[in-house]
């Protein structure tokens, strides 16, 4: 796990200096760089390394190779494969079975050497043979023996298919740049810093971006499961090597059968990605996601000592009307007999808000990374480089609110349309704080969010269940600037444009958890969880999202995941040899904090500084009058704004860091 930079094109190299510093955090073992003048022009690969495996020099990065299957001996750098490589290929011991029995010659034992002799014997499919988690840069500056479509001093880029590691690319007049992280792309000063309004919008809209859109007009984010390549200095082709498996004829069998299946499937994935020549711990929410990874680890290693961690609060045992997490994890820690270190936070900790940002390289307006920073970086003080999560099991396997929703359509999608018309306005009005205290009732705000969209086709209420705000809200606090640049805009067109990708699958929850993983999952959760763990020198792995383990639960039936409001059912069934029932079928609770009450005590001098009607006025994206009214209304209980205040704020202290000044810092 490791951060990664460069370019292709006409780019001064001292750049990589400068690139290179600003995702140092991301690996702190080592570091190297290489320029090379290539027939396709020049080519610059930085690297910063976490060492996960093979911990000895044989592991440095840009990495080549001296094999005579995979080049001339003696080769020049300019006429070589070098990779810079972030991530993990779970698989990568089978594949270098293979390509030993090929000839193929290895002096190290990492996985990164793997992928460069992969590229070498199977070309451009070897993408399509990996199980990991990785954004890679590999250089082909070979005379001969490329890949179709490959030009000698080609570079390509690629992200693994679930979007756990980020990429961002900018192409420019000069040519093209990318890097782990946004901030390190910035370090170019000819990146032009114009703000993407869609992308405010869209952060507005959902509390995230959806890709390939980031808040600068510049820079992209490489689609999750995407390749290109790259040819002095320009995009020559853009590719998808994977995709969700959505669409197939569901498994038969069973759920008990299925369930047997699907526990011996998640042990098969924590196996694989247990592989480390570093101690590994986990994250111990109390939840079933990370209880299971737990569990499957205690299985795997009987004697181990596991080290967990997990947040609590002090208070009355309950987090934004959320049952607290800390009982659960220790009710499993002690059945599993594992440790478990929790993490007390105060609300002190919103003081690291502009720190998290910094980290995100994107306006997310959710504090749940707050509390993987700090849990990575306690793991990190305690020699542990590696933490299991349970990220992605609500997204394969259903668990959220809007499944339970979807599923209630089958009770009033039937009625006529001017029925439907009827009910969708009064609940656009809750939504959008049209009716007093109405709007701050948790209920009836779920309800209206199910409703609100009632009189719309199919695919767009289905998309819009991942709207936390509707137009008329956002529209609302806009100012005139920004009201401008949304001409013609639709929230929802990058949700739509996914959707019509796997039109062979028509069940509704299926087509929903297709747009988890695309966007949900990818823009949101894995984003800020490899962000923040990265910035404490920690790798976080995700064995719910294992490629395998992936491929079987996209073919469960979703009959068998969501059962009325029970979600996940297939899963807690397949868990109940392993975890006491009670925390199985414990209530649903996020990674949560406690943001209403925050805003309403600590965080309310940041919101009136922030927000202040002089800070709108000098950025003018949002209407000062129209940003008072809704903190006003927040805070007398008139409203449920919480989220939708912390997305201001979090936009307007991205900018301060990432627009304002010339090159990327955190705001103190």
């Amino acid at each position: 796990m490791c951060g990664i930079a460069g370019f292709s094109g006409n780019f001064d190299p001292s750049l990589l200096v400068a690139m290179s510093g600003l995702v140092a955090h991301r690996g702190p073992d080592d570091s190297g760089m290489l320029v090379v003048q290539g027939a396709g022009g020049r080519v610059g690969l930085a690297h910063r390394r976490l060492s996960i495996i093979d911990l000895s020099p044989d592991g440095h990065q840009p990495m080549g190779v001296s094999c005579p299957c995979c080049e001339a001996a003696g080769a020049a750098d300019q006429d070589r494969l070098w990779i810079s490589y972030n991530g993990e290929v779970y698989n990568f011991a089978e594949i270098r079975r293979d390509l030993e029995a090929r000839g193929h010659r290895f002096r190290s034992k990492s996985d990164t050497e793997v992928l460069v002799h992969a590229y070498a014997a199977y070309g451009l499919g070897m993408l399509e043979r990996l199980n990991g988690i990785f954004a890679f840069a590999l250089y082909d500056g070979r005379p001969s023996g490329r890949p179709e479509g490959v030009g000698q001093g080609d570079l390509i880029l690629a992200r693994d298919g679930l979007g756990t590691k980020p990429l961002y690319v900018a192409e420019l007049s000069a040519g093209l740049l990318f890097a782990s992280e946004l901030k390190a792309i910035l370090a170019c000063p000819d990146v032009p810093r114009d703000l993407d309004p869609q992308a405010v919008d869209f952060h507005m809209a959902y509390m995230w971006s959806p890709g390939p859109h980031t808040m600068l007009k510049a820079v992209r984010k490489l689609d999750p499961g995407a390749a290109m390549i790259v040819s002095a200095g320009r995009v020559r082709r853009t590719w998808h090597f994977y995709d969700l498996p959505y669409g197939r004829e569901p498994m038969r069998g069973g759920e008990a059968e299925v369930a047997r299946e699907l526990a011996a499937e998640v042990e098969a994935a924590v196996r694989r990605q247990l592989v480390a020549d570093v101690p590994v711990g986990a994250f111990l929410s109390g939840g079933l996601d990370s209880s299971a990874i737990v569990a499957m680890m205690r299985r795997a290693n009987p004697t181990e000592r596991i080290r967990c961690y997990s947040i609590g609060f002090a208070g009355d045992g309950t987090v934004e009307d959320n049952p607290a997490d800390l009982p659960y994890a220790e009710r499993v820690a002690k059945h599993l007999g594992v440790d478990l270190h929790p993490m007390y936070v105060e609300p002190e900790a919103i003081c690291q808000l502009p720190r998290m940002l910094f980290c995100l390289d994107e306006p997310q307006a959710d504090l749940a990374p707050l509390n993987a920073l700090l849990i990575s970086e306690r793991a990190r003080a305690d020699g542990i480089t590696v933490l299991m999560s349970g990220a992605g099991g609500d997204d394969i396997l259903t668990g959220y609110r809007r499944h339970v929703a979807l599923g209630a359509e089958r009770h009033w999608s039937w009625l006529p349309g001017p029925i439907r018309a009827a009910l969708a306005a009064p609940s656009r009005a809750v939504m959008s704080g049209a009716v007093g205290a109405l709007g701050t009732n948790p209920l009836c705000r779920r309800v209206a969010k199910a409703l609100a969209h009632a009189d719309q086709p199919a695919d767009e209420r289905l998309a819009a269940y991942f709207e936390w705000n509707l137009d008329g809200l956002r529209r609302g606090l806009y100012g005139e600037r920004l009201r401008t640049g949304l001409s013609g805009h639709d929230t929802l067109e990058p949700l739509l444009g996914s959707l019509s990708r796997i039109p062979g699958e028509r069940d509704p929850l299926n087509r929903m958890l297709y747009l988890e993983g695309k966007h949900f999952l990818a823009d949101h959760n894995l984003n800020y969880t490899d962000k923040v763990s990265m910035a404490a020198g920690v790798e976080v792995r995700v064995p719910l999202l294992d490629k395998e383990l992936v491929d079987f639960a996209t073919r469960i039936p979703t009959a068998l995941k969501q059962k009325g409001s029970l979600g996940k059912a297939i899963f807690k069934r397949a868990m109940e040899p392993y975890l006491p029932h009670d925390v199985i079928y414990r209530p649903k609770s996020g990674f949560a904090v406690p943001l209403r009450r925050w805003l309403r005590h600590e965080l309310r001098p940041l919101v009136e500084d922030v927000l202040s009607p002089a800070s709108l006025r000098r950025r003018g994206l949002f209407d000062p009058a129209g940003v008072e009214r809704l903190v006003r209304m927040n805070q007398d209980r008139r409203v449920d704004g919480a989220y939708t205040i912390l997305a201001l704020l979090c936009i307007e202290l991205w900018c301060r860091m990432f627009i304002d000044p010339p090159t990327p810092r955190v705001v103190s």
